[in-house]
C-alpha cells in the first residue's frame, strides 16, 4: 500500500482576515459620514453668519432712523409751546420696516413721549421684531 497524501492548494480566508475587511469597511463608512456631515455644518454655518450679518445691518439701519426721529422730536419739543402742540405736530407714534432679506423684515414701531425735561427720552420702542412681509 502506499502511503499517499493529496496535497490540495487552496485560498485559506480565517477569520482574523474576514473581522479585517469589515473593520476597513466600517472605518471607511465612518469616514465617509464624518464627511458628509462636516459639509453640511459648514454649509449651514455660512447661511447663519449671511443671515445674522443681514440682521445687524437691518437694526444698524434702524438705530440711525431712530436717532433721525429723535433729533427730529427734540426739535419739535423745543418749538412746541405745550403738551397739546408738541402732541398735534408730532402725532401719537410712528413704524416703519427694514428689509432683512427677500422674505424677511425688521419691524420697528415706536410710540412718541412729552419728555418732562431735555434729558428724558422722546420715544418707547413698543414693537422691534422680525416679520414675513
Amino acid at each position: 500500500m502506499s502511503n499517499s497524501k493529496k496535497q490540495t492548494f487552496g485560498m485559506n480566508i480565517g477569520s482574523s482576515s474576514m473581522l479585517m475587511i469589515f473593520v476597513t469597511l466600517c472605518l471607511i463608512s465612518f469616514a465617509a459620514l464624518s464627511i458628509v456631515s462636516a459639509n453640511a455644518d459648514k454649509s449651514l454655518s455660512e447661511k447663519i453668519a449671511v443671515r445674522t450679518a443681514a440682521y445687524y445691518e437691518a437694526c444698524n439701519s434702524a438705530e440711525e432712523s431712530l436717532a433721525g426721529i429723535d433729533k427730529l422730536l427734540q426739535a419739535q419739543y423745543a418749538a412746541a409751546p405745550d403738551k397739546d402742540a408738541y402732541f398735534e405736530a408730532v402725532g401719537p407714534g410712528i413704524s416703519y420696516e427694514i428689509a432683512i432679506s427677500e422674505t424677511q423684515a425688521l419691524y420697528v414701531e415706536i410710540s412718541f413721549l412729552y419728555p418732562q425735561t431735555d434729558e428724558d427720552t422722546y420715544y418707547r420702542i413698543t414693537s422691534w421684531q422680525v416679520i414675513t412681509p
